[in-house]
Protein backbone atom coordinates (compact mmCIF):
# COMPACT_ATOMS: atom_id res chain seq x y z
CA UNK A 1 0.00 0.00 0.00
CA UNK A 2 1.93 2.99 -1.21
CA UNK A 3 1.20 6.37 0.39
CA UNK A 4 2.45 8.86 -1.63
CA UNK A 5 2.17 11.84 0.83
CA UNK A 6 5.48 13.06 3.31
CA UNK A 7 6.03 16.77 5.34
CA UNK A 8 9.68 17.23 3.16
CA UNK A 9 11.76 15.74 0.98
CA UNK A 10 14.86 13.59 2.36
CA UNK A 11 17.67 14.75 0.34
CA UNK A 12 18.82 11.03 -0.62
CA UNK A 13 15.28 9.93 -1.72
CA UNK A 14 13.79 9.01 -4.90
CA UNK A 15 10.96 7.51 -4.19
CA UNK A 16 7.57 8.79 -5.16
CA UNK A 17 6.15 11.89 -2.73
CA UNK A 18 4.40 14.45 -2.79
CA UNK A 19 4.70 17.35 -0.02
CA UNK A 20 1.40 18.21 -0.66
CA UNK A 21 -1.22 17.15 1.42
CA UNK A 22 -4.23 18.71 -0.72
CA UNK A 23 -5.20 15.45 -3.00
CA UNK A 24 -5.10 13.36 0.14
CA UNK A 25 -8.75 12.38 1.27
CA UNK A 26 -8.88 12.03 -2.95
CA UNK A 27 -6.60 9.42 -2.49
CA UNK A 28 -7.41 7.65 -0.06
CA UNK A 29 -10.92 7.45 -2.08
CA UNK A 30 -9.40 6.20 -5.33
CA UNK A 31 -7.15 3.74 -2.69
CA UNK A 32 -10.38 2.20 -1.89
CA UNK A 33 -11.77 1.95 -5.30
CA UNK A 34 -8.87 0.05 -6.30
CA UNK A 35 -8.90 -2.45 -3.82
CA UNK A 36 -12.42 -3.20 -4.97
CA UNK A 37 -11.38 -3.24 -8.51
CA UNK A 38 -8.50 -5.55 -8.01
CA UNK A 39 -10.45 -8.28 -5.87
CA UNK A 40 -9.57 -11.20 -8.25
CA UNK A 41 -5.83 -10.97 -8.34
CA UNK A 42 -4.63 -12.73 -5.64
CA UNK A 43 -7.54 -15.06 -6.72
CA UNK A 44 -9.02 -15.62 -3.59
CA UNK A 45 -5.64 -16.44 -1.29
CA UNK A 46 -5.65 -15.48 2.11
CA UNK A 47 -3.93 -12.57 2.92
CA UNK A 48 -1.23 -12.75 5.72
CA UNK A 49 -0.01 -9.62 5.52
CA UNK A 50 -0.66 -5.91 5.20
CA UNK A 51 2.23 -2.90 4.70
CA UNK A 52 1.42 0.58 4.80
CA UNK A 53 4.76 2.31 3.05
CA UNK A 54 5.25 5.07 1.52
CA UNK A 55 5.65 8.14 1.53
CA UNK A 56 4.90 8.65 5.26
CA UNK A 57 1.48 6.70 6.02
CA UNK A 58 1.76 7.88 9.69
CA UNK A 59 0.42 11.05 8.23
CA UNK A 60 -2.87 9.53 7.56
CA UNK A 61 -6.07 10.15 9.93
CA UNK A 62 -6.76 7.30 12.48
CA UNK A 63 -10.06 7.73 9.70
CA UNK A 64 -8.55 7.21 6.75
CA UNK A 65 -6.09 4.61 7.44
CA UNK A 66 -9.82 3.01 8.86
CA UNK A 67 -11.34 3.20 5.50
CA UNK A 68 -8.51 1.50 3.47
CA UNK A 69 -8.49 -1.50 5.85
CA UNK A 70 -12.26 -1.73 5.62
CA UNK A 71 -12.35 -2.04 2.12
CA UNK A 72 -9.67 -4.74 2.51
CA UNK A 73 -11.52 -6.67 5.16
CA UNK A 74 -14.22 -6.44 2.65
CA UNK A 75 -13.15 -7.62 -0.19
CA UNK A 76 -10.31 -10.12 0.60
CA UNK A 77 -9.53 -12.46 2.96
CA UNK A 78 -7.53 -10.76 5.45
CA UNK A 79 -6.42 -13.90 8.08
CA UNK A 80 -7.43 -12.62 11.75
CA UNK A 81 -3.50 -13.22 12.47
CA UNK A 82 -1.91 -10.80 9.68
CA UNK A 83 0.74 -8.82 9.96
CA UNK A 84 -0.14 -5.13 9.63
CA UNK A 85 2.74 -2.77 9.70
CA UNK A 86 2.49 1.07 9.31
CA UNK A 87 5.77 2.77 8.13
CA UNK A 88 5.51 6.03 10.72
CA UNK A 89 8.19 8.91 11.19
CA UNK A 90 8.81 9.86 14.32
CA UNK A 91 7.63 13.25 14.88
CA UNK A 92 4.12 11.55 13.77
CA UNK A 93 4.15 9.28 16.44
CA UNK A 94 1.89 10.24 19.98
CA UNK A 95 0.32 8.49 22.39
CA UNK A 96 -2.86 9.07 20.75
CA UNK A 97 -2.16 7.72 17.31
CA UNK A 98 -0.74 4.83 18.57
CA UNK A 99 -3.89 4.05 20.53
CA UNK A 100 -5.82 4.76 17.59
CA UNK A 101 -3.24 2.45 15.24
CA UNK A 102 -3.86 -0.58 17.61
CA UNK A 103 -7.58 0.05 17.74
CA UNK A 104 -7.62 -0.69 14.24
CA UNK A 105 -5.50 -3.83 14.37
CA UNK A 106 -1.86 -2.22 13.59
CA UNK A 107 0.31 -4.65 15.09
CA UNK A 108 3.71 -3.89 13.69
CA UNK A 109 5.55 -0.22 12.93
CA UNK A 110 8.14 0.56 11.25
CA UNK A 111 9.81 3.74 12.05
CA UNK A 112 12.36 5.80 9.90
CA UNK A 113 14.58 6.99 12.76
CA UNK A 114 17.78 6.81 10.25
CA UNK A 115 20.06 8.07 13.13
CA UNK A 116 19.91 9.62 16.68
CA UNK A 117 22.17 12.74 15.86
CA UNK A 118 20.84 16.18 15.51
CA UNK A 119 23.51 16.70 12.87
CA UNK A 120 22.96 13.69 10.33
CA UNK A 121 19.56 14.46 10.72
CA UNK A 122 19.95 17.91 9.35
CA UNK A 123 22.03 16.98 6.40
CA UNK A 124 19.56 14.57 5.79
CA UNK A 125 16.31 16.86 5.55
CA UNK A 126 14.62 14.94 7.76
CA UNK A 127 11.66 16.09 9.76
CA UNK A 128 12.34 14.96 13.52
CA UNK A 129 14.62 15.63 15.63
CA UNK A 130 17.02 13.52 17.54
CA UNK A 131 14.63 14.08 20.83
CA UNK A 132 11.53 12.65 18.64
CA UNK A 133 14.28 9.54 17.34
CA UNK A 134 14.42 8.39 21.07
CA UNK A 135 11.22 9.40 22.43
CA UNK A 136 9.02 7.93 19.88
CA UNK A 137 10.30 4.56 20.46
CA UNK A 138 9.73 5.11 24.51
CA UNK A 139 6.29 5.48 23.37
CA UNK A 140 5.78 2.97 20.96
CA UNK A 141 6.86 0.37 23.54
CA UNK A 142 5.00 1.83 26.30
CA UNK A 143 1.61 1.91 24.27
CA UNK A 144 2.60 -2.16 24.01
CA UNK A 145 4.01 -2.33 20.60
CA UNK A 146 6.72 -4.89 20.88
CA UNK A 147 6.80 -5.79 16.79
CA UNK A 148 8.71 -2.81 16.23
CA UNK A 149 11.58 -2.11 13.75
CA UNK A 150 13.56 0.63 12.96
CA UNK A 151 15.67 2.52 9.54
CA UNK A 152 19.22 3.39 9.99
CA UNK A 153 20.83 4.63 7.51
CA UNK A 154 25.48 4.32 7.28
CA UNK A 155 27.91 5.52 5.24
CA UNK A 156 27.15 8.98 4.97
CA UNK A 157 29.65 11.54 5.28
CA UNK A 158 29.49 13.37 8.74
CA UNK A 159 29.17 9.47 10.37
CA UNK A 160 32.26 8.36 11.69
CA UNK A 161 32.82 4.47 12.82
CA UNK A 162 32.33 6.00 16.46
CA UNK A 163 29.41 7.75 16.33
CA UNK A 164 28.00 4.98 13.72
CA UNK A 165 28.36 2.23 17.21
CA UNK A 166 26.78 4.45 19.23
CA UNK A 167 23.53 4.53 16.66
CA UNK A 168 23.41 0.59 16.80
CA UNK A 169 23.93 0.59 20.51
CA UNK A 170 21.13 3.01 21.08
CA UNK A 171 18.74 0.76 19.04
CA UNK A 172 20.03 -2.63 20.77
CA UNK A 173 19.83 -0.53 23.67
CA UNK A 174 15.97 -0.46 23.66
CA UNK A 175 15.37 -3.98 22.82
CA UNK A 176 14.25 -3.37 19.64
CA UNK A 177 13.20 -6.79 17.55
CA UNK A 178 14.04 -5.65 14.22
CA UNK A 179 16.30 -3.46 12.68
CA UNK A 180 16.95 -2.31 8.66
CA UNK A 181 20.13 -0.85 8.06
CA UNK A 182 20.80 0.68 4.56
CA UNK A 183 23.89 2.04 2.98
CA UNK A 184 23.25 5.70 2.10
CA UNK A 185 22.95 5.75 -1.91
CA UNK A 186 22.84 8.66 -3.99
CA UNK A 187 20.38 8.16 -6.87
CA UNK A 188 19.76 10.32 -9.49
CA UNK A 189 18.06 13.43 -9.76
CA UNK A 190 18.05 13.86 -5.92
CA UNK A 191 18.88 16.86 -3.84
CA UNK A 192 21.74 15.22 -2.94
CA UNK A 193 23.10 13.88 -6.48
CA UNK A 194 22.45 17.51 -7.70
CA UNK A 195 24.72 18.77 -4.66
CA UNK A 196 27.20 16.59 -5.47
CA UNK A 197 27.41 17.29 -8.91
CA UNK A 198 27.60 21.26 -8.04
CA UNK A 199 30.59 20.35 -5.00
CA UNK A 200 27.96 20.97 -2.36
CA UNK A 201 28.37 18.26 -0.56
CA UNK A 202 31.12 15.70 -0.66
CA UNK A 203 30.16 12.49 -2.20
CA UNK A 204 29.72 8.95 0.02
CA UNK A 205 33.06 6.90 0.39
CA UNK A 206 32.73 3.39 -0.63
CA UNK A 207 35.50 1.98 1.66
CA UNK A 208 33.48 3.66 4.76
CA UNK A 209 30.17 1.99 3.90
CA UNK A 210 31.71 -1.37 3.47
CA UNK A 211 33.78 -1.14 6.52
CA UNK A 212 30.90 0.13 8.57
CA UNK A 213 28.70 -2.58 6.91
CA UNK A 214 31.10 -5.40 8.41
CA UNK A 215 31.56 -3.70 11.63
CA UNK A 216 27.23 -3.84 11.40
CA UNK A 217 27.19 -7.66 11.15
CA UNK A 218 30.03 -7.98 13.81
CA UNK A 219 27.80 -5.84 16.64
CA UNK A 220 24.26 -7.31 15.44
CA UNK A 221 25.91 -10.91 15.41
CA UNK A 222 27.02 -9.85 19.07
CA UNK A 223 23.79 -8.35 20.11
CA UNK A 224 21.63 -11.92 19.08
CA UNK A 225 20.33 -10.57 15.90
CA UNK A 226 19.83 -13.34 13.11
CA UNK A 227 21.21 -11.34 9.79
CA UNK A 228 18.40 -12.59 7.72
CA UNK A 229 18.41 -10.70 4.54
CA UNK A 230 21.25 -8.34 3.24
CA UNK A 231 20.20 -5.28 5.22
CA UNK A 232 17.58 -6.87 7.81
CA UNK A 233 18.50 -8.12 11.29
CA UNK A 234 15.88 -9.73 13.92
CA UNK A 235 15.74 -11.59 17.31
CA UNK A 236 14.53 -14.93 17.13
CA UNK A 237 10.82 -14.61 15.94
CA UNK A 238 10.66 -11.26 14.60
CA UNK A 239 11.62 -11.51 11.01
CA UNK A 240 8.94 -8.60 8.83
CA UNK A 241 6.71 -11.59 7.77
CA UNK A 242 5.47 -9.22 4.62
CA UNK A 243 9.25 -8.40 3.48
CA UNK A 244 9.84 -12.25 3.62
CA UNK A 245 7.12 -13.03 1.30
CA UNK A 246 8.50 -11.05 -1.27
CA UNK A 247 12.40 -13.01 -0.95
CA UNK A 248 10.37 -16.16 -1.14
CA UNK A 249 8.67 -15.31 -4.33
CA UNK A 250 5.35 -15.03 -3.02
CA UNK A 251 2.66 -13.34 -5.19
CA UNK A 252 1.52 -9.83 -3.51
CA UNK A 253 -0.95 -7.50 -4.61
CA UNK A 254 -0.08 -3.38 -4.63
CA UNK A 255 -2.35 -0.81 -3.84
CA UNK A 256 -1.62 3.27 -4.71
CA UNK A 257 0.29 5.21 -7.36
CA UNK A 258 3.59 3.64 -8.30
CA UNK A 259 3.12 0.83 -6.43
CA UNK A 260 3.84 -2.43 -8.15
CA UNK A 261 2.51 -6.28 -7.82
CA UNK A 262 3.13 -9.71 -8.79
CA UNK A 263 1.32 -13.05 -9.51
CA UNK A 264 3.78 -15.21 -10.09
CA UNK A 265 3.53 -14.90 -13.76
CA UNK A 266 2.99 -11.20 -14.43
CA UNK A 267 4.26 -7.81 -13.10
CA UNK A 268 2.30 -4.91 -12.80
CA UNK A 269 2.91 -1.25 -11.86
CA UNK A 270 0.63 1.71 -11.19
CA UNK A 271 0.91 5.04 -12.79
CA UNK A 272 3.80 7.13 -10.33
CA UNK A 273 1.47 10.20 -10.73
CA UNK A 274 -1.12 11.20 -8.18
CA UNK A 275 -3.64 12.81 -9.67
CA UNK A 276 -3.80 10.37 -13.10
CA UNK A 277 -4.18 7.40 -10.28
CA UNK A 278 -7.27 9.46 -9.11
CA UNK A 279 -8.60 10.57 -12.42
CA UNK A 280 -8.78 6.84 -13.24
CA UNK A 281 -9.98 5.08 -10.69
CA UNK A 282 -13.04 7.94 -10.16
CA UNK A 283 -14.02 6.91 -13.94
CA UNK A 284 -13.76 3.03 -12.78
CA UNK A 285 -10.85 2.36 -14.65
CA UNK A 286 -7.07 0.88 -13.08
CA UNK A 287 -4.15 2.98 -13.87
CA UNK A 288 -1.42 -0.25 -14.35
CA UNK A 289 1.07 -1.57 -16.58
CA UNK A 290 1.48 -5.27 -17.12
CA UNK A 291 4.74 -7.52 -18.04
CA UNK A 292 4.27 -11.17 -18.63
CA UNK A 293 7.80 -12.30 -17.09
CA UNK A 294 9.58 -15.02 -19.39
CA UNK A 295 11.11 -18.31 -18.05
CA UNK A 296 14.60 -16.13 -18.20
CA UNK A 297 13.29 -13.15 -16.06
CA UNK A 298 11.55 -15.17 -13.47
CA UNK A 299 14.74 -17.36 -12.37
CA UNK A 300 16.75 -14.30 -12.62
CA UNK A 301 14.55 -12.98 -9.92
CA UNK A 302 14.91 -15.78 -7.99
CA UNK A 303 18.92 -15.84 -8.18
CA UNK A 304 18.69 -12.21 -7.42
CA UNK A 305 16.12 -12.24 -4.19
CA UNK A 306 16.70 -16.21 -2.92
CA UNK A 307 20.81 -14.54 -2.63
CA UNK A 308 20.29 -11.41 -0.61
CA UNK A 309 18.51 -13.91 2.14
CA UNK A 310 20.44 -15.86 4.59
CA UNK A 311 18.72 -19.27 3.34
CA UNK A 312 20.17 -18.51 0.09
CA UNK A 313 19.60 -20.36 -3.14
CA UNK A 314 17.91 -23.35 -3.09
CA UNK A 315 18.92 -25.49 -6.19
CA UNK A 316 16.37 -27.81 -6.88
CA UNK A 317 14.19 -24.36 -7.48
CA UNK A 318 16.14 -22.86 -9.53
CA UNK A 319 16.32 -26.20 -11.68
CA UNK A 320 12.77 -26.09 -12.15
CA UNK A 321 13.40 -22.51 -13.97
CA UNK A 322 16.39 -23.46 -16.01
CA UNK A 323 17.78 -25.23 -18.51
CA UNK A 324 20.22 -28.47 -18.14
CA UNK A 325 23.41 -26.06 -19.60
CA UNK A 326 22.04 -22.85 -17.12
CA UNK A 327 22.00 -24.94 -14.28
CA UNK A 328 25.48 -26.09 -15.14
CA UNK A 329 26.88 -22.88 -15.53
CA UNK A 330 24.99 -21.62 -12.51
CA UNK A 331 26.92 -24.05 -10.29
CA UNK A 332 29.86 -23.50 -11.86
CA UNK A 333 29.44 -19.51 -10.81
CA UNK A 334 28.76 -20.57 -7.81
CA UNK A 335 31.68 -23.12 -7.44
CA UNK A 336 34.18 -20.11 -8.15
CA UNK A 337 31.83 -18.40 -5.46
CA UNK A 338 32.34 -20.96 -3.12
CA UNK A 339 36.42 -20.74 -3.81
CA UNK A 340 36.23 -17.15 -3.14
CA UNK A 341 34.76 -17.18 0.44
CA UNK A 342 31.88 -15.44 -0.50
CA UNK A 343 29.52 -18.67 -0.17
CA UNK A 344 29.28 -20.80 1.91
CA UNK A 345 27.23 -24.56 1.14
CA UNK A 346 23.67 -25.25 2.94
CA UNK A 347 21.50 -28.60 2.57
CA UNK A 348 19.54 -27.66 -0.45
CA UNK A 349 22.19 -25.36 -2.23
CA UNK A 350 25.10 -21.87 -1.47
CA UNK A 351 24.32 -19.37 0.78
CA UNK A 352 26.13 -15.71 1.15
CA UNK A 353 28.76 -15.60 3.44
CA UNK A 354 29.40 -12.09 5.27
CA UNK A 355 32.34 -11.15 2.92
CA UNK A 356 29.54 -11.74 0.00
CA UNK A 357 26.94 -9.91 1.72
CA UNK A 358 28.92 -7.36 0.98
CA UNK A 359 28.64 -8.12 -2.79
CA UNK A 360 25.37 -9.41 -3.14
CA UNK A 361 24.03 -7.32 -6.22
CA UNK A 362 27.08 -7.65 -7.98
CA UNK A 363 27.09 -11.52 -7.34
CA UNK A 364 23.66 -12.11 -8.28
CA UNK A 365 24.08 -10.46 -11.57
CA UNK A 366 27.20 -12.97 -12.47
CA UNK A 367 24.56 -15.72 -12.04
CA UNK A 368 22.00 -13.89 -14.53
CA UNK A 369 21.27 -16.25 -17.36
Amino acid sequence: MHIPFCKQACHYCNFHFTTSLRQKGALVDALVQEAALRTSYLEAAPVHTVYFGGGTPSLLEAGELEAILDALRRHYPVDAGAELTLEANPDDITAERLQHWKDLGINRLSIGVQSFFEEELRWMNRAHTAGHARGCIELSLAAGFSNLTIDLIYGSPLLSDARWKENVDIATGYGINHLSCYALTVEEKTPLHQQIGRHQQVDVDNDQQARQFLLLMEWLAAAGYEHYEVSNWAKPGFRSRHNSAYWKGVPYLGLGPSAHSFNGRERSWNIANNAVYIRALTEGRLPDEKEALTREQRLNEYLMIALRTREGIDLNRAAALATEKEQQEIRRQLQVFLREGLVQETPSGYALTDAGMLRADGLAADLFV
